[in-house]
């Protein structure tokens, strides 16, 4: 029997880290996975779209989870992305991890080339395959990936006993009661809609605004669960105008993210891996009022 009270809460993407290089920084790693232990977060999601997992190779990717397995294990629940561009990579990924001891590995479905469902379905099987002893999430992000989970594809994917749930980052919060209802753990992937996710069966949430935030995100889920529906609203909405002020700025959102971090005296995890932008001088303005912006939501409601 699967125990699934370690995936109930708020699990901050964990975001890539870099020296002045731009090579891959373990000091950093370890930095900030015990920034996140210092939060009171429920766990990590490492090597996601927050940790720029397509812009970097095997090696690094295993690097990133050595260094936060050293500093997190057995103190935070760890959901590995493993997902690669091909099957023999992301296979690597997989034993890897479970040789870790993380708790869950998850993976996107293969993207460019649109595969029919036998296919993704081979794939995230064969991945799974790699890692027998570990629990298995499927990532939709339809928006970024190019291809939807459907309900067939849960349910073929459900045959598997490892498979436990889905990341689900798509935007209709119907996605989220659909594979709930089918028996499936659903963490809630879009942070503009946390609450809403929550309401409609999320077990936790997943989310790449997490880690800049993660005081009012542990606060929206903890007055969800008291029955405070307004005042977690009232929060939900605040993390949402932040979002979209860090969106604003000719940088990628997690430059600037990075950026907020270092100013709020955590650690410094570089800049974005190209092709992503990095900032510009310009954006410092944005990275101030959303630092801002943040200090005034955790003064007002945490």
């Amino acid at each position: 029997m699967h125990n699934m009270e370690k995936y109930q809460g708020i699990i901050p993407a964990f975001y890539a880290c870099y020296d002045q290089d731009g090579a891959i920084s373990p000091a950093a790693v370890r930095a900030l996975a015990q920034h996140f232990v210092n939060k009171g977060v429920k766990g990590l999601y490492v090597g996601g779209s927050s940790g720029e997992c397509i812009y970097q190779s095997v090696e690094e990717r295993k690097t990133v989870l050595e260094n936060v397995m050293a500093v997190v294990k057995g103190k935070l629940t760890v959901i590995a992305h493993v997902g690669c561009n091909n099957t023999a990579d992301s296979r690597e990924l997989a034993a890897h991890a479970e040789s870790l001891g993380v708790d869950a590995i998850a993976s996107i479905p293969p993207i460019y080339f649109h595969l029919p469902e036998h296919a993704i379905a081979k794939y995230w099987n064969d991945i799974s395959d790699a890692a027998p002893n570990t629990d298995f999430v499927i990532y939709n992000i339809p928006q970024l990936a190019g291809v939807a989970l459907t309900m067939p594809l849960l349910k073929e994917m459900l045959k598997n006993p490892r498979v436990i749930g889905v990341k689900n980052s798509s935007m209709p919060v119907q996605d989220i009661q659909m594979f709930h209802d089918e028996g499936a753990i659903v963490f809630n992937g879009p942070d503009e809609q946390l609450l809403s996710g929550l309401a409609a069966g999320a077990i936790g949430g997943i989310g790449g605004t997490y880690g800049a935030m993660p005081e009012l995100y542990l606060k929206i889920r903890e007055l969800f669960l008291e029955g405070k529906m307004e005042q977690a609203r009232q929060i939900q909405n605040e993390c949402c105008r932040i979002i979209y002020k860090m969106c604003s700025a000719h940088g990628n959102m997690y430059a600037v993210i990075k950026a907020i971090l270092v100013k709020r005296g955590g650690p410094d995890c570089g800049s974005v891996r190209l092709p992503l932008a990095p900032l510009v001088p310009a954006d410092q303005a944005v990275v101030d009022e959303s630092a801002a912006m943040i200090d005034a939501a955790i003064a007002k409601y945490c």
